[in-house]
C-alpha cells in the first residue's frame, strides 16, 4: 500500500510531461503539414542529376 504514495505522483508527473511535450510539438509546427511528406515519396524523380561543371573526367 505504501507504493501507491510513490506511483500517484510519478504518474501525475509523467502525465504533466506528456501534456507539455504535446503542446510544445504543436507550437513548434510538428503537426502543420501531414499530407505532403506522404505524397512526396510518390513523386520520385528518376532523372540523373546534371554533371558538375568542374568534372575532371572530361579532360
Amino acid at each position: 500500500m505504501n507504493v501507491i504514495y510513490l506511483l500517484i505522483p510519478l504518474g501525475l508527473g509523467l502525465l504533466a510531461l506528456s501534456v507539455w511535450a504535446y503542446f510544445w510539438a504543436v507550437r513548434s509546427g510538428q503537426f502543420d503539414d501531414l499530407e505532403s511528406p506522404a505524397v512526396q515519396i510518390l513523386l520520385d524523380d528518376d532523372r540523373a542529376p546534371p554533371p558538375a561543371s568542374g568534372d575532371s573526367r572530361d579532360a
